[in-house]
């Protein structure tokens, strides 16, 4: 079963929403997150990316940063005003982009559902990210930005968003991005309760580093806390809950910077003994199995030779995981896309269109275009307890961080 907490969310007023709400902390480095807040003392980024308000070149990692975090959230409350709920609630948050809607359900989850595996995940986490945001959540005593969760839908918990969207909305805005957030208090958080206990298991769609922080967040509470009894709020962590059918996963493709000491021709041979190359391929591949190549200003299509024998396993049969197998590693030499500088990441939004880009001006040598993983594909290595090549997921569209903030 699910358990979902309703709790008392601090937020900002109506007509502040849209000042407030900003990108997660995690898709902006400091200078973009800098340029995003310029001009609007409000923006949530003064908060979640905070060394955007100390000098150039401060660690993001010193206790200033975390002081500076703590500091803007004080003055946040005070000039938003930002507001908390008089009793513990749900709400349900739309986006759309462009013709693409999808509904999920903000409330907290367990964490020990969490640690206990019945939330799923399929990513390793990072010390560092992890340390980052575990600290960043006891100095401010709040969770700000939520986890992505999913689950295989169901028809009467769909029925139930139906229900609950017709009444007036809290929050409605367009971002700066042209996506469309939209929020609704849930009138009666007991039927999603109660629906969601049939719900067998959740999933990490987005926000392992979230989820992972707060679980190491609870546990030093918890070690501080006299009486612990389970239904403190740190025992929960703050989540937007959506049905695996509606969700959509973008591409997330490869830039290389050299050919591993290979002329371009040499190159060309090498990939032809493990695929079939066709010259004028498509930027973007139009089915799993096939991939695209764009070198010395020409597009590639690639696919396994015709007998070829696809891998076995959840992860192993992985368009990411093959072009990892077949190429990137025995011709490009790249062993650890994890560890490897000679090896970038192209998500979400940008496109193909940024992969030319980057070859044409002699920042990559080569790069690869990827058919997007499919949220099934996702859910068959969760259950399997398996773990997604690093950069397989891009999930679009984002949701916002400040709107709907959890106290601990």
């Amino acid at each position: 079963m699910a358990v979902i907490h309703p709790f008392r969310a601090l937020r900002p007023p109506v007509g502040r929403a849209r000042e407030v709400a900003s990108v997660p902390y995690d898709v902006v480095n400091t200078e973009e997150a800098r340029a995003l807040a310029a001009g609007n003392p409000l923006s949530f980024l003064h908060v979640s990316r905070p060394e955007i308000d100390l000098p150039e070149g401060t660690d993001i990692y010193s206790d200033a940063v975390y002081r500076k975090a703590a500091s803007n959230l004080e003055e946040l409350i005070k000039a938003c005003p930002l507001e908390t709920e008089t009793t513990p609630s749900l709400y349900l948050y739309r986006l759309i982009m462009g013709e693409h809607e999808q509904i999920g359900l903000v409330a907290c989850c367990s964490i020990d559902e969490y640690d206990t595996g019945l939330i799923r995940k399929h990513e390793r986490t990072r010390r560092d990210k992890e340390d980052d945001r575990t600290r960043h959540m006891l100095v401010l005593k709040a969770q700000t930005g939520p986890v992505f969760l999913t689950y295989r839908c169901r028809s009467d918990i769909d029925s139930m968003v139906m229900e609950t969207i017709v009444g007036h909305a809290l929050y409605d805005f367009t971002a700066d991005d042209g996506i469309q957030h939209t929020i609704w208090h849930v009138p009666d958080a007991v039927r999603y309760v109660n629906a969601f206990r049939d719900v067998p298991l959740l999933y990490i769609a987005d926000g392992h580093h979230r989820a992972a922080s707060a679980s190491r967040a609870r546990a030093e509470l918890k070690e501080q806390s006299f009486g612990h009894s389970g239904d403190e709020e740190y025992n929960f962590f703050l989540a937007v809950i959506f049905p695996n059918e509606q969700l959509q996963i973008l591409a997330y493709n490869r830039v290389v910077r050299d050919l591993n000491g290979m002329t371009k021709d040499r190159f060309l041979q090498r990939v032809r003994e493990n695929f079939e190359v066709r010259e004028g391929g498509d930027p973007q591949p139009s089915q799993r199995a096939n991939w695209s190549m764009y070198l010395d200003g020409q597009w590639y299509g690639l696919r396994l030779p015709q007998g070829t024998t696809s891998p076995d396993g959840a992860v192993a049969s992985l368009d990411v995981s093959v072009l990892q197998e077949r190429l990137l590693d025995p011709i490009l030499g790249i062993k650890d896309v994890r560890t490897d500088k000679r090896i970038d990441f192209v998500g979400g939004m940008r496109g193909t269109a940024e992969l030319k880009r980057l070859v044409d001006q002699g920042k990559a040598a080569v790069a690869f275009s990827l058919y997007p993983t499919t949220i099934e594909e996702l859910l068959v290595v969760s259950d399997a307890g398996e773990i997604m090549p690093p950069k397989s997921t891009w999930f679009e569209p984002k949701l916002r961080d400040g709107l709907l903030i959890h106290t601990i």
